[in-house]
């Protein structure tokens, strides 16, 4: 039983049956096999825009979330002394690119999560005149916690910041509009909740952005006329194609496509309702056997991922002794996260209790 999006989600059928088509057509005709991947890249840059209110022409096919956030990071025209508001439980794909701006002279001030969320209030009192950038993870990997991104948007904005988001473990499960919510650069790879491939990504950057960035990473696809091969002196693309450098991972692409096709079928708001039903479930069922529940749960923070511990237990051997069950989580000393999706069931989390009290009892 697959209960760990947060990890790596599962393929849709659709997406693998998309792949198949493209490996074995290029098994048997080489270039031609994947010229409708190469035909169709608008088409596709328009379906992952419209997914999150965007046009395609806002968006960039990359590699990964940290593509994403060093494109920003990289192409800002930083002064040094300038800052960046940082939560300091952020992963590593959003935190080592803005922390590598220190060898600029870019100070990062970090919000202590231990202590406090980054609520508007709090991002009030820790941004400064020199606070250029907010860079923050919609979710938070470990715990789940969800921010709600337009009143921190609206903060940043007031005071003369961007705001740039990791979207990587809400996309898919919940809705998102970067209009509404103000956001000037989000970044997200394909692999978790929106159930395509490992390396592919997108990066969506607005238009008043785009005028701000300098293009680090040169490729030969990030011209105006790529086909116009020796023509070295002619300009960017126009659009945010021009992050994308070399060759776009046209697998990877495709599987995002179709699995955002069946993400945007179905409905986010759907599937948000329905994923945080189930965890609210599986919450009452852990306190119910007397487990601590580490991530924080209420009306418009709660998210996809519920961790949790057992007293007097750990983790690690809870983890591997589920997944000799069946249950596929994610275990760490520091707790069992569990990430169920829009098509697991209530049925399933039942199960994974019983399985969980089942231990309990032979423990």
């Amino acid at each position: 039983m697959y209960l760990n999006h947060a990890a790596a989600g599962v393929l849709p059928r659709r997406t693998r049956d998309v792949l198949v088509e493209i490996v074995e057509g290029q098994a048997r005709a080489g270039v031609l096999g994947f010229a409708k991947i190469e035909a169709n890249l608008a088409r596709y840059r328009e379906r992952v825009g419209a997914f999150i209110g965007a046009g395609g022409n806002e968006i960039a096919f990359l590699r990964n979330t940290g593509d994403g956030a060093n494109t920003i990071a990289r192409g800002f025209p930083w002064v040094a002394g300038d800052e960046i508001v940082l939560c300091d439980n952020e992963f590593g794909a959003n935190a080592y690119p803005w922390l590598a701006l220190r060898e600029a002279g870019v100070e990062i001030r970090f919000v202590t999560t231990a202590r406090e969320r980054l609520t508007p209030e709090v991002l009030e009192r820790t941004m400064t005149p020199r606070t250029r950038v907010v860079a923050l993870s919609w979710v938070s990997f470990e715990d789940g916690y969800r921010h709600e991104l337009a009143p921190l948007a609206r903060i940043a904005h007031a005071n003369g910041a961007l705001f740039c988001v990791d979207a990587i473990q809400g996309l898919g499960a919940f809705p998102l509009d970067v209009r509404t919510d103000g956001i000037d650069a989000l970044y997200a790879g394909g692999a978790k909740w929106l159930l395509a491939v490992p390396g592919v990504s997108f990066l969506y950057v607005s238009p008043e952005l785009r005028e701000r960035l300098t293009v680090r990473w040169r490729g030969w696809r990030d011209v105006a006329n790529m086909w116009d091969f020796l023509d070295y002196e002619q300009p960017l693309a126009p659009n945010a194609a021009r992050y994308e450098g070399g060759t776009v991972n046209f697998l990877g692409v495709a599987a995002l496509d179709a699995s955002i096709a069946l993400l945007a079928q179905t409905g986010t708001e759907r599937i948000g309702s329905h994923v945080l039903a189930l965890g609210d479930r599986l919450v009452d069922g852990l306190r119910s056997r007397g487990a601590r529940i580490l991530s924080e749960r209420g009306a418009g923070i709660s998210s996809g991922i519920v961790t949790f511990t057992q007293p007097g237990t750990d983790p690690v051997a809870i983890g591997r002794a589920l997944g000799k069950r069946g249950f596929v989580t994610t275990y760490r000393p520091s707790g069992i996260r569990v990430s169920p999706h829009g098509y697991n069931t209530v049925e399933e989390i039942d199960a994974f209790l019983g399985a969980l009290g089942a231990l309990d009892s032979s423990a």
